[in-house]
């Protein structure tokens, strides 16, 4: 009983702690023996004085050559569909589930008892409340430890672990919507599980419960509601909380729809950009009321025999919703438009700033010249006016040393005292004592930073009012015949100075239209059916790593591996005690079963000679005192086993009355009790050999003359 409670409570963890494998993760373990290493010491010293221990170099050399691992998950998700299937593999029998998750964000809304459409997000809704009674983003706390799918310090807890309410199911073999493991450590009560990919299941806990946040997210609660209960903890106010209650069929009966991540921008014609629906009630409304309705199936809690749980959100949904987002999402006139134009933000119509600290001033000089040529006569026109706005380096240079060159520092105090007074509006009595505790090196710095800034917007401005009589097309115009005359430094200077660059990228563009590839997975979890067969998963990574270049390896920490490895020793070490134990009881029991049927032997020495004396061999003999062993066994035996199916029911009663588990109960399968019998036979048959064969050597005359 204790063994099947091990195996089930390690099948339980690696559901919750899957071996996760992602496409760019830090080598944390490394990173943590380095922490480690780093506050030892290299060697001892006297106790005579205070020596120095060098942790903070070793600390920042462990960041600075702890690097990023990239991991080919599209190759080794090929190579892992391959290996599942195939009969002779190892890995097929050692894992029990595969999950696949990539960088999209699954978006799905609902209406509240208020009947407005809120986002279904218990995330986003609890950053609003902080936001809005403490006044500030505590988003970064919530999501701690979490990027998109998954994140390597988010394997470090339990799989899916954080306040996301939609939570993707653990898909079976062979395109199953749900996996056997889910089926054991969850009931169903009420409904079915998934079957389709527009059907999700609510998840209970083993109380019946959801949270109020849980509630509000799912539309069950109202702003008011949740309002109000804040406010009563910000005020530190008891409120009275009513019992609340739904019936299965109105939960079932709840609705819930999922927009497309690219249907939400359309083409504004007038700005050229992609605009977000979502921005307005109205487009909102429209997106809502034009998407994929989502049925819950049925309702599920965690059974009684569950050690640990895979779900952690409130709601599963099937891979087939997520692949079902993804196919559908290529076609959309947002994502076509962004893949026909890689370099332009389709968002905000400004370049990616992708490589431009790493261009060559040839190449800025050309990505300059097609921004030039993209343009309308308006906006060369402006583009015109900042070129000429900018100031040579020659003339900034002969401005600040005519200004600075002939200043003295007196008067240059004097100046930073005045402008840092009518800037900031601090007394100036302050800042002349800050001032004058400066030398006159750094007063001559400061002072010549701030002539620069005051001579390049003096620049700039008698530029503009020189050109503000100028029209857009003749300013259009003036960059037409100026452009082939600048040098290729200065395209370079322009190109940094007047370029507009997007804050985003072309691959984030992509993710946030949910434009990914299903066959190049962000995130690969393993799960494996034990610790011994998580084993055999990393050799088959291992054989994978073989097989391919060094660049292509695959990457991965195993923290289950570090928080389980001094448990496992353990649990070893506790079952080779009682292998021993076990071991001296089978011993003491053959020789007190060696000795009895000796002594039984020599009480009846008379009665082996009259059997000899009648005709009897020595074989017959024999054979009389191993039977009796063997019905000695076979009874104990079986009088032990039926005397431990009775024990086990008090022994069980206990044992889950001082432990609380329910499911490690003593048991013993009907296959291991005649196995326990047919050893007990053996063992008395063994042990009554060496007496029985003394019986059938005693001489039958002296046998008949014991008394």
């Amino acid at each position: 009983g204790f063994q099947k409670y091990i195996d089930k409570l390690e099948e339980d963890t690696l559901s919750s702690y899957p071996l996760t494998i992602e496409s760019q993760s830090m080598d944390l373990g490394s990173l943590m023996e380095s922490f480690i290493g780093a506050a030892e010491s290299a060697e001892t010293h006297e106790n005579d004085a205070v020596y120095l221990k060098s942790m903070v170099y070793n600390l920042v050399n462990a960041l600075n050559s702890t690097e990023m691992n990239e991991n080919d998950l599209k190759s080794f998700m090929k190579y892992i569909e391959e290996e599942r299937y195939r009969e002779d593999s190892k890995l097929k029998n050692a894992i029990n589930g595969i999950q696949y998750t990539y960088d999209t964000e699954l978006l799905v809304y609902t209406k509240n008892i208020d009947g407005k459409i809120i986002k279904s997000d218990s995330q986003k809704l609890m950053q609003d409340i902080l936001i809005e009674f403490f006044g500030m983003d505590l988003s970064t706390m919530i999501n701690m430890g979490e990027t998109s799918g998954s994140s390597s310090m988010m394997a470090m807890s339990p799989a899916g672990s954080s306040m996301k309410l939609w939570q993707e199911i653990l898909p079976g073999d062979n395109g199953k919507p749900v996996n056997p493991l889910l089926e054991k450590q969850y009931d169903v009560i009420y409904g079915t599980w998934p079957t389709d990919y527009d059907e999700i299941v609510l998840v209970l806990d083993q109380n019946n419960e959801l949270d109020d946040m849980t509630l509000y997210a799912l539309g069950l609660k109202s702003k008011e509601d949740i309002d109000a209960v804040t406010r009563a903890a910000v005020n530190k106010t008891e409120i009275n909380v009513e019992m609340e209650k739904w019936s299965y069929e109105e939960i079932c009966d709840m609705e819930f729809r999922v927009i497309l991540n690219s249907s939400c921008y359309t083409y504004d014609a007038v700005s050229g950009t992609y605009t977000d629906l979502r921005d307005s009630d109205t487009g909102l409304k429209y997106l809502y009321d034009n998407g994929l309705t989502l049925k819950v199936s049925g309702i599920i809690k965690p059974n009684e025999d569950a050690v640990s749980t895979i779900l952690t959100g409130s709601i599963g949904y099937t891979h087939e919703l997520t692949e079902y987002i993804i196919e559908n999402s290529k076609d959309s006139a947002a994502v076509s438009a962004q893949l026909e134009d890689p370099t332009t933000d389709i968002f905000s119509g400004l370049p990616f700033r992708d490589n431009s600290e790493t261009l060559s001033d040839e190449e800025k000089e050309t990505e300059f010249k097609a921004y030039i040529e993209k343009l309308s006569d308006a906006e060369r026109g402006r583009t015109y006016v900042k070129i000429m706005s900018i100031p040579s380096a020659a003339e900034v240079d002969a401005a600040v040393s005519q200004t600075v060159g002939m200043m003295p520092v007196l008067q240059m105090r004097e100046t930073l005292i005045t402008s840092m007074s009518a800037q900031t509006g601090m007394d100036t009595g302050e800042i002349e004592e800050y001032i004058n505790a400066m030398t006159d090196e750094e007063i001559t710095e400061i002072f010549t930073e701030m002539t620069v800034e005051r001579f390049k917007m003096q620049y700039a401005a008698g530029v503009q009012m020189q050109m503000a009589a100028m029209s857009p097309e003749q300013l259009a115009g003036a960059l037409a015949m100026a452009l082939p005359t600048y040098t290729t430094e200065q395209c370079a200077v322009y190109y940094d100075e007047i370029l507009e660059f997007s804050d985003s990228t072309y691959e984030v563009n992509l993710k946030k239209l949910g434009y990914v590839d299903l066959d190049d997975p962000s995130t690969i979890n393993l799960y494996a059916s034990s610790f011994e067969n998580k084993d055999v998963i990393e050799e088959v990574i291992a054989e994978y790593n073989k097989s391919v270049d060094e660049l292509s390896e695959i990457k991965y920490t195993d923290y289950v591996g570090i928080m389980m490895s001094s448990v496992t020793t353990i649990i070893n070490a506790i079952t080779y005690v009682l292998i021993a134990f076990v071991a001296v009881s089978l011993i003491v029991s053959s020789i007190m079963i060696g000795v009895i049927t000796l002594i039984s032997v020599q009480e009846r020495t008379k009665e082996i000679g009259i059997l000899r004396a009648i005709g009897a061999s020595k074989k017959n003999v024999s054979s009389l005192f191993n039977a009796e062993t063997v019905i000695i066994g076979f009874t104990s035996g079986l009088l032990g086993v039926g005397i431990t199916y009775l024990l086990c029911i008090p022994i069980n009663m206990v044992l889950h009355a001082l432990t609380g588990i329910n499911n490690l109960s003593a048991q013993l399968p009907i296959l291991t009790a005649v196995i326990l019998i047919a050893i007990s036979v053996l063992l008395t048959l063994f042990a009554g050999i060496i007496p029985s064969r003394s019986a059938a050597k005693k001489d039958p005359v002296v046998a008949l003359r014991t008394e």
